[in-house]
């Protein structure tokens, strides 16, 4: 996987390392950070782009972000785009949870996916919030779950 910072710096490492960095440089300057993951995409004629975010929150001080876009020429309907992309999400967190816990850091997983049930992506609510709470993470969704509906939606293509 290919990642970046928002600056379009392209990241060399591993995103597992890249995020340990990034912990130990906020913590050795006293920062408190939290994390927040959340996957955006969008359909455009034949191919869907994905934009996963791992977003930083320095308590009182601002963020920053490490970005992974990919496409596909896939179909999909929506709630299984909506759950396509909480699974992406998913599978970063999981990746990373053991960092979070070692270094104490508070995570949560952002789904792009309205709790309005007047929105097409409501039908995905249920299963989305089942899938994230039952891999034992914090749950956000819109209006809340600005690293899906935010930041990713801004740097997906």
């Amino acid at each position: 996987m290919l990642w970046r910072k928002f600056n379009g710096e392209h990241i060399q490492i591993p995103i597992k390392y890249a995020v340990e960095d990034a912990i130990k440089k906020e913590a050795a300057k006293g920062i408190k950070l939290k994390v927040c993951i959340g996957t955006d995409s969008q359909v455009k004629g034949d191919d869907t782009e994905f934009a996963t975010v791992i977003v930083f929150l320095r308590e009182h001080n601002g963020g920053f972000m490490y970005i992974h876009n990919e496409k596909t020429k896939q179909r999909f309907h929506i709630k299984e785009r909506m759950l396509l992309e909480v699974a992406k999400s998913i599978d970063v967190a999981y990746e990373l949870c053991d960092l979070f816990i070692l270094y104490n850091v508070e995570m949560e997983v952002h789904a792009d996916i309205n709790t309005n049930p007047g929105f097409k992506s409501n039908d995905a609510l249920k299963e989305a919030m089942g899938y994230i709470l039952g891999m034992g993470f914090a749950f956000k969704a819109k209006p809340e779950a600005f690293a899906s509906s935010c930041c990713a939606d801004k740097v997906v293509n």
